[in-house]
């Protein structure tokens, strides 16, 4: 399989190797200049590809369509494309240089039913002229701190749209850009292998302190922190006011996360210093590590993180019929995969980045590859490796540009496990309202008292 560096990364690369200590060296204002021209403002190519299958990037979809409401589920601007091809388990050899070995994993697991529907390429992602204005500005001064396990000198934007390390692109997807504050309601389903399942619904507050606008490097310095998160668990009954409190910090050596749980059962709120890492996920029955929640989330710190470079993938994205208030959720979930009918799969430039963990750490995963779409920092594929160097499990983000804002963010987060012949889906909202950005919130609202109060409704 060959990777394609590109010529960005071979002006300003200082190391592509391993990335897990020292901060690296600021780019150039040579370097900074090409954003907006050469590349697009968050740093990817702005060009397309030699033979055009990727188009240029002409700004994204960077305004709603006429008609759109606040609220409203989202429209497909691209519902008039037609399917270019199928990718099956009878033709995936073909196509194999634009997979990962997770995808070919799947075609193989599920030879009569897993396809992959390939559309035209839209580069759709978009966010607000204030993040291309802050990203620039990180883009000449953001290093890693020691150890590399936070950042300085970063504020609202992309901190490194010019990535040197494999570290710094993953702290690109850490602090993407997705609003200042966002309420999901979304269900999560763990199927059996006959496509049984039961939906558990959860209830998001997000406030992204990193992301607020006029936010400055040194406020965010001295609070120290990047967001906070609260959920809590609405259905089924016997989980329901079951509740999480996250403090996500910026600089994780200074101070690590810091958690919360309320247990409805016992009424009380408490510490939860293990929801971290590869502790279990929400109600995930065994399907997901915590760490796995939103892609990738968490301190950095288990791994070594490696910058292979960039390469050309077939990944879900614009999956607005995924994201329709028009489908059912048992239209979605079927046995062993998800209705890869209404998955559509386009073909885009992503960073890869290999995780490899630590010899003086332990984790489920001891080797992960990342697929990141260079036009929104979104891990777009995860492939998932156990303590034997054996492909165990294979995440699917499924994206949509939420145009009121606007920005990329996924509409779905599809995790399958190889070894059980099982998966979990987590974000489903088809059946449920949009998520709403525009939420006025402090962090008087993420204490534990607020946690206890959110767990009792």
């Amino acid at each position: 399989m060959s990777i394609k560096l590109t010529k960005t990364l071979l002006a300003g690369a200082v190391c592509f190797g391993l990335a897990s200590s020292a901060a690296m060296a600021k780019v150039s204002p040579e370097q900074v200049a090409k954003l907006g021209t050469e590349l697009t403002p968050v740093g990817a190519e702005m060009a397309g590809n030699a033979d055009g299958t990727i188009p240029a990037w002409t700004g994204g979809i960077s305004k709603p369509p006429a008609g759109y409401k606040q609220g409203d589920f989202h429209p497909d601007p691209y519902s008039s494309d037609k399917v270019l091809f199928t990718i099956t388990a009878a033709n995936a050899e073909q196509y194999k240089d634009k997979l990962t070995a997770g995808q070919m994993a799947l075609f193989k697991a599920y030879p009569e039913t897993f396809k992959m529907n390939v559309y035209p390429t839209h580069r759709s992602a978009a966010y607000p002229t204030h993040v291309y204005e802050e990203t620039k500005a990180n883009a000449g001064r953001t290093t890693l701190v020691e150890g590399g396990n936070g950042l300085k000198q970063a504020a609202v934007g992309f901190p490194f749209p010019i990535p040197q390390s494999g570290l710094e692109v993953i702290w690109n997807h850490i602090v993407r850009y997705r609003g200042e504050t966002a309420t999901r309601y979304v269900g999560q389903a763990t199927p059996q292998r006959d496509g049984s399942y039961t939906l558990v619904k959860f209830r998001d507050e997000i406030d992204q302190v990193y992301t607020k606008k006029g936010t400055k490097p040194e406020d965010l310095e001295k609070e120290n922190m990047l967001f906070y998160f609260k959920q809590w668990v609405t259905a089924p009954a016997r989980l329901a006011g079951t509740a999480l409190l996250v403090h996500e910090t910026l600089d994780q050596v200074k101070k690590p996360r810091q958690a919360w749980t309320y247990n409805t059962g016992q009424r009380r709120v408490r510490r939860a210093p293990n929801v971290a890492y590869d502790a279990p996920g929400t109600a995930a029955d065994g399907l997901r590590t915590t760490d796995d929640f939103d892609m990738y989330n968490g301190a950095p710190n288990r791994y070594d993180w490696k910058l292979i470079g960039k390469k050309e993938i077939y990944i879900p994205y614009n999956t607005y019929k995924l994201h329709s208030n028009t489908v059912k959720y048992d239209e979605i979930i079927q046995a062993g995969h998800i209705n890869q009918d209404l998955v559509r799969y386009e073909l885009h430039r992503v960073w890869v980045v290999e995780a490899n963990l630590k010899e003086d750490t332990r984790h489920q995963y001891k080797k992960r590859v990342f697929y990141i779409d260079e036009d929104s920092w979104q891990i777009a594929i995860s492939d998932i490796y156990d303590t034997q160097d054996q492909l165990w499990r294979v995440a699917m983000s499924h994206a949509v540009n939420y145009f009121e804002v606007p920005l990329l963010w996924s509409t779905l987060e599809v995790f399958h496990d190889l070894k059980s012949g099982r998966y979990l889906a987590l974000g489903l909202d088809n059946e449920d309202s949009m998520p709403d950005f525009f939420a006025k919130r402090d962090k008087r609202d993420f204490t534990p008292a607020a946690l206890r109060r959110a767990g009792r409704r």
